[in-house]
C-alpha cells in the first residue's frame, strides 16, 4: 500500500487502519505473530480477524512479507563480491538510490502536508461563513 493511499476517501478508520498495517509490516512478521496473539489474549475476535488476514494477504505463510525493511536488504547489498570496482560502483548505486527514495518520500510528504493544509482551510473557510451566517441571523431577529 502506498503512503497516499492512507489518505484514501473511506474516511479517518481506513487511515488509521492502513497506518497499524505498515507500522506492523516495517516490523515483520514477529509483530503480526505478536499482534494476533495479544488479539486472542484480550478479545479473541481480534486475534481471529487478524489470524483471517495474514492468511488471506499471505502474510504468515509466504516467503516474505510484502514490504522489506532498508535493514534487510542492507545485509545483502553490502555483502562483498571481491571486485573492488564493482564494490565501488555498487555502493555508489545504493547510496544514490536511497537518496531517490528519501528525496522521493519527501516529496510524498509535502504532498501529503499540502492536501492536509488545504483541507484544513477549507474547514475554516466554511466556519468563518457558518459563523457570520449565524450573526447574520442573529442581527436579523433582534
Amino acid at each position: 500500500m502506498t503512503p497516499a493511499a492512507s489518505y484514501s476517501t473511506n474516511g479517518t478508520a481506513m487511515g488509521w487502519l492502513s497506518r497499524a498495517e505498515a507500522w506492523l509490516d516495517s516490523r515483520g512478521k514477529g509483530a503480526w505473530i505478536a499482534a494476533m496473539v495479544l488479539g486472542f489474549v484480550f478479545f479473541w475476535p481480534v486475534g481471529l480477524a487478524l489470524l483471517f488476514y495474514m492468511i488471506w494477504s499471505k502474510q504468515m505463510f509466504g516467503k516474505s512479507c510484502k514490504r522489506h525493511s532498508r535493514a534487510h536488504h542492507g545485509f545483502h547489498a553490502m555483502k562483498s563480491s571481491g571486485n573492488t570496482a564493482f564494490d565501488a560502483y555498487k555502493a555508489d548505486t545504493l547510496r544514490r538510490l536511497e537518496q531517490e527514495q528519501d528525496a522521493f518520500e519527501s516529496f510524498l510528504q509535502r504532498l501529503r502536508d499540502a492536501k492536509d493544509k488545504a483541507e484544513f482551510d477549507q474547514f475554516m473557510d466554511e466556519r468563518a461563513k457558518t459563523a457570520a451566517q449565524e450573526r447574520e441571523q442573529e442581527r436579523e431577529d433582534a
